[in-house]
C-alpha cells in the first residue's frame, strides 16, 4: 500500500487496529503464513439492514497489467461511479478480486466532484482501461481512503451506526495493486475486478468515518551470508526509485526524517516508529499490512506509560489473512497521545518462498512492490464531535 512520501503527510497521522495476543513464535516459512494470494472469503456478504442496498460495480473492461520500469508491480487506477444524486454513506463493502493471482490488495478512495472531473480527464488521455499511479490515486488534492482489500478478507462491514460519508456526485477510484512476478509473459494475465458496496441511505444520519494510518520505515538487511549489488542500501534505494518513481525514495526519506529524526538508518529485523495523535476520538476496526518477509506487526497506543493500550498484536502474521476486522473492545485516544507501530520482517524468508527465490539479495526498504515491504497499521476512526 502506497501513500504521500511528505513528511508532512507522515507527520498527519493523527487517526489511528485489531486483536490483541501474546507473543508466539514465527510460523515455519513453509506454512500458508506466506503463500502469496488469495482470493480471500467466499462467504456472502451479510444480510443489508434497515436503511442499505448493494450496488455493484467493476472495471469496464478486462485490463492487462504491464509493469513498468522493469518491475514486476503496477498500480493501476479505475474510476468507478455509484451514481449518487444524494448523500449516502458507505457501510460495507466486498472486493471482488477477478483474477487472484495477480490481485495484491485494492484501496478504494474518495473523489469530490471536482476530483472526479479530473480523474475523467485523465482516464480519457490514458490508453485502455484506467490509468498507472503509484503514490495514490493520480489525482489533485486529498482523497479519503474509504475501503481496501487485501489477502483473506472477505466482506468489510462497518459497525451499525457508522460509515463513510459520500456527498452526492462523489465518485471512487479503485487503485489495484498487480503483482506480477509468477505470471508467464507468454500468456498476458488480465483482469476486471469489481466492489459490491453496501450504502445507506441519509434518512437516518450515521457517524462518520475516517481511515487512519500508521507506519514505520523498513530497513532489512540482506539475509547473513548474502551478497550482490542490491545488498547495498543506496542502490536499492535507487532501484525502488526507478521501479515507482521518485516519491518512493521520498517516502523512505520520509520515514526517516519523520521516526529517526533524520538520523542515520538502524538496519535490523524490527523496527517502530512514534507518531502523535492531534484528535480525540474512537478506533473501531483495524488490520495490518506487511508484505511476503513479514512475521509480526503491533500497534500501540501510549507504549511504557500508565496509559498503554494494544490496539494491534499480530505475532504471527499471515499474508493471507490481512482482513480488516472491528476490535472486540473500541479504543478510545485523545489529541496529544502516541501511537506506535512494530514490525519485524525476516529476510531468510526470500530464499525459502517461491515468489521471492528467483529474485537477487537485497537491502529491503519501504517499496510499493511484492518484493519490496510495508510496515502499515490501517484503521478505522470515528472523531469525537
Amino acid at each position: 500500500m502506497r501513500l504521500k512520501a511528505t513528511v508532512t503527510a507522515l507527520a498527519a497521522l493523527s487517526l489511528i487496529a485489531a486483536c490483541g495476543s501474546s507473543p508466539a513464535a514465527a510460523p515455519p516459512a513453509s506454512s500458508s503464513a506466506h503463500s502469496g494470494h488469495s482470493a480471500g472469503s467466499a462467504a456472502p456478504p451479510a444480510a443489508l439492514r434497515a436503511g442499505e442496498r448493494f450496488v455493484d460495480l467493476s472495471i469496464p473492461q478486462a485490463y492487462t497489467p504491464a509493469a513498468p520500469n522493469g518491475g514486476t508491480d503496477e498500480y493501476r487506477c479505475f474510476l468507478v461511479d455509484p451514481g449518487l444524486t444524494s448523500t449516502a454513506y458507505l457501510t460495507g463493502s466486498t472486493f471482488l478480486p477477478q483474477n487472484a493471482e495477480i490481485v495484491h490488495h485494492a484501496i478504494f478512495y474518495r473523489l469530490s466532484p471536482e476530483q472526479s472531473a479530473d480523474a475523467v480527464a485523465v482516464d480519457a488521455k490514458t490508453p485502455g482501461e484506467g490509468w498507472t499511479c503509484f503514490g495514490g490515486a493520480g489525482v489533485d488534492g486529498q482523497t479519503a481512503w474509504v475501503a481496501h482489500w487485501a489477502p483473506g478478507a472477505g466482506e468489510t462491514l462497518m459497525p451499525a451506526g457508522y460509515g463513510f460519508e459520500m456527498p452526492p456526485g462523489s465518485k471512487l477510484v479503485m487503485q489495484v495493486h498487480y503483482n506480477l512476478l509468477n505470471v508467464d509473459s507468454s500468456v498476458p494475465a488480465t483482469d476486471r475486478s469489481g466492489i459490491k458496496m453496501r450504502l445507506a441511505d441519509s434518512t437516518t444520519k450515521l457517524t462518520s468515518l475516517q481511515t487512519a494510518l500508521a507506519f514505520a520505515p523498513i530497513e532489512l538487511p540482506c539475509e547473513p551470508g548474502a551478497t550482490g549489488a542490491l545488498c547495498d542500501r543506496a542502490t536499492a534505494v535507487a532501484d525502488v526509485e526507478k521501479r515507482f518513481g521518485a516519491e518512493s525514495g521520498d517516502m523512505v526519506q520520509g520515514l526517516n526524517q519523520q521516526c529517526q529524526g533524520g538520523a542515520a538508518p538502524k538496519p535490523g529485523n524490527t523496527q517502530q516508529c512514534d507518531q502523535p495523535i492531534d484528535q480525540d476520538g474512537t478506533i473501531l476496526m483495524a488490520a495490518g499490512h506487511m508484505h511476503l518477509l513479514g512475521r509480526s506487526i503491533k500497534v500501540e497506543i501510549n507504549p511504557g506509560t500508565p496509559a498503554a493500550q494494544t490496539v494491534i498484536d499480530v505475532p504471527r502474521y499471515d499474508f493471507d489473512n490481512q482482513a480488516l476486522v472491528p476490535l472486540p473492545k473500541p479504543v478510545q485516544v485523545k489529541r496529544g497521545d502516541t501511537v506506535r507501530v512494530t514490525c519485524t520482517h525476516d529476510a531468510t524468508l526470500r530464499k525459502q518462498l517461491p515468489q521471492l527465490q528467483k529474485l537477487p539479495p537485497r537491502y529491503v526498504v519501504w517499496g510499493e512492490g511484492t518484493s519490496d515491504e510495508m510496515c502499515l497499521g490501517i484503521m478505522v476512526f470515528a472523531a469525537k464531535p
